[in-house]
């Protein structure tokens, strides 16, 4: 009933997550999350938090966000209204990806989901008013590890979509990245 497959990206260990529901004429199930489908590339991944993020208007950008260590986090996000545009952005200091970035379209209405490793920052665009995010996390929040990236850094280059409409004073303050950055090591 329902099922999950996962899809590597370019970026070594990023993950877009596809389930596949299963449709009669009650409706639909679907999976979204299955321990043994994820025991291939983390077997011993465990959520310990899940949130729910609520986005009322269309353009409005948040992030890009990451726990700095001890409390760097894996992220499965999924989209259960609307759409976004979400990325990833590899901050890992020995990766041959540092600084790429990832996007996925997810929305309530094509089954994407989106895991994001620890040592990346994450963000997101909504594509339509009333946006909602599921996050579950592997590492409780701790705000004296929070840290961000931002949104339009030249060096990281991200094409958002659409024009940013809204966007939080704190996420708009993240300074740009200097030479000096070198990522971390989760």
């Amino acid at each position: 009933m329902g099922s999950m497959r996962l899809h590597p990206t370019s970026i070594k260990d990023l993950n877009e997550i596809e389930s596949e529901p299963f449709v009669d004429e009650r409706g639909r199930f679907s999976r979204l999350f299955c321990e043994q489908a994820f025991a291939v590339i983390r077997p011993e991944l465990h959520f310990v938090q899940i949130n729910l993020s609520e986005t009322r208007k269309c353009g409005t950008l948040r992030g890009l966000h990451y726990q700095q260590a001890p409390a760097a986090e894996a992220k499965l996000i999924r989209c259960t209204r609307g759409r976004v545009f979400d990325v990833a952005v590899d901050l890992r200091q020995d990766s041959a990806t540092f600084l790429s970035w990832h996007a996925v379209e997810l929305a309530e209405d094509n089954d994407r989901g989106f895991f994001i490793p620890e040592g990346f920052a994450h963000g997101f665009q909504t594509l339509s008013d009333n946006v909602q995010l599921l996050y579950m996390h592997t590492v409780a929040w701790q705000p004296q590890c929070e840290a961000g990236l931002r949104y339009d850094d030249p060096r990281i280059g991200i094409r958002w979509p659409t024009a940013v409409t809204h966007i939080s004073n704190k996420d708009q303050s993240y300074r740009l990245l200097d030479e000096a950055f070198v990522g971390f090591c989760p």
